[in-house]
């Protein structure tokens, strides 16, 4: 039903979010000697991190420009056989193209009770676009963010630096300032019945010492977890959440710093994509990976049927709040949520 996703490309982002067709921010991941046993203080440089402006909303343009200058990985035979350096095809014989966390966000939905999504869509050439916009939930939760959550998201970014170098064999560098500006992401080509989508998504690091073909590792931090309650609600709702975002780009491995409330790790413990839904079957009415499979299928099929009017200045936007229905409306043509940029459309 879903076919095994197939890396076709990678890019970098710098510190000044500037675009780079290459690996120069790839990290490696360096496992410490006592995995079971460390002490990472995920506190330390909390007001020195160098911060990505969040008030710029990049949309999907950094894949756009990944595709731009990677068409011949769109072109099938009848293609070569007719196109020229100057008349190069502009069909990508491709259904969709989004980021990997909308496709996330999807794959979680039938299972979700919080939070909602907004999602614009635009048909260009035959291939259906996506991009998702902030719902104004979202934006009133960001707004109204307390700076207790704020370092807790920070400690996430502070434990990446503990277990992952510039080079490999390297050792990590925690004393500068942590940033989230730099970026290293993965371009993936995939299927799902019907549907063949392009997407990407950022990876934290190599794990040169994995066996499997695909050398990806995701870094997550939790919790320790004290109670049984405390081990539900981790199994139903953060795992589903870690296993979608790495199945979908076909990470074998994330490895979790649990760690106290205090912000420090004291343990570091793996977990295989693969097995994550097993480890979940022990729960009342666990969560399966066919429903979100089968969900996700029937919204990309709802999309085709809905989004008919090929011209990039259209868009349709599709919302969901839960346990509501989805929504779609068709905006005005030219409307404040185009995305896809003239410079893309007209190259």
């Amino acid at each position: 039903m879903f076919r095994k996703p197939c890396e076709v490309g990678n890019f970098s982002l710098d510190i000044d979010r500037i675009f780079n067709d290459g690996k120069d921010m790839m990290k490696y991941y360096h496992k410490p000697d006592k995995p079971g046993n460390v002490c990472f203080d995920l506190k330390l440089g909390y007001k020195s991190m160098v911060r990505k402006d969040e008030s710029k909303d990049e949309l999907i343009n950094d894949i756009l420009r990944w595709i731009m200058r990677n068409r011949k990985c769109f072109q099938t035979a009848e293609d070569q056989a007719t196109i020229t350096d100057s008349k190069p095809s502009r069909n990508l014989h491709t259904d969709f193209v989004c980021w990997r966390g909308l496709l996330t966000k999807l794959l979680c939905t039938p299972y979700e009770s919080r939070d909602g999504w907004m999602i614009a869509v635009t048909l260009h050439k035959g291939t259906y676009y996506m991009n998702e916009y902030e719902t104004e939930k979202k934006k009133s939760d960001k707004a109204a963010t307390t700076e207790r959550q704020d370092q807790m998201a920070y400690w996430g970014w502070k434990f990446e630096q503990y277990v992952s170098t510039s080079e490999p064999n390297g050792i990590p560098d925690t004393d500068s300032p942590v940033n989230n500006c730099e970026a290293y992401c993965t371009v993936i080509r995939s299927r799902l019945e019907k549907h063949s989508i392009v997407y990407s998504g950022e990876v934290d690091a190599v794990d040169l010492d994995c066996s499997s073909e695909n050398k990806y590792v995701e870094f997550k931090t939790s919790r320790e977890i004290d109670t049984p309650r405390q081990n539900q609600n981790f199994k139903r709702f953060k795992l589903i959440k870690w296993w979608a975002q790495s199945y979908l780009v076909g990470i074998p491995l994330i490895v979790c710093g649990f760690r106290d409330d205090d912000g420090i790790v004291h343990r570091l413990q793996n977990f295989e994509t693969a097995k994550i839904p097993d480890i979940v079957k022990d729960l009342r009415d666990p969560w399966e990976p066919n429903v979100c499979f089968n969900f996700l299928n029937q919204f990309l099929e709802f999309v085709k049927r809905t989004v008919t009017t090929d011209n990039h200045k259209v868009v349709y936007l599709f919302d969901w709040e839960p346990p509501g229905d989805i929504g779609c409306r068709r905006l005005e043509e030219g409307s404040s949520y185009c995305f896809l940029p003239d410079w893309y459309v007209n190259d």
